[in-house]
């Protein structure tokens, strides 16, 4: 396979899956769902969802708490959606030397 047409059928491929995280949504929660973060696949938070039982002006620091773990997962699963998705990227692309 010519180098070059490779090189261009990864750049493709990059684009297109730049294209799909910007599209492509994970959603985390914490606290049996109390707080539920959704983000995109370039980890950025396209929306929270907070029970109002959590939100106790006493206890501010339960619900920082529970979305900092919603906020930590949604950016493990993004992170494991990505990964996947890259695997795939070269698949079946042969490079020289490589």
């Amino acid at each position: 396979m010519n180098p070059m047409k490779a090189l261009k059928q990864i750049q493709q491929m990059q684009e297109r899956l730049q294209q799909e995280l910007e599209a492509a949504e994970v959603s985390a929660s914490a606290g049996g769902e109390m707080v539920t973060v959704t983000m995109n696949g370039k980890k950025e938070v396209v929306n929270i969802r907070i029970d109002p039982q959590v939100v106790n002006p006493g206890d501010v620091e339960m619900l920082q708490d529970l979305l900092l773990a919603a906020l930590g997962e949604g950016g493990r699963k993004v992170d494991e959606m990505v990964s996947s998705k890259l695997s795939g990227l070269t698949a079946g692309i042969k490079l020289p030397g490589f």
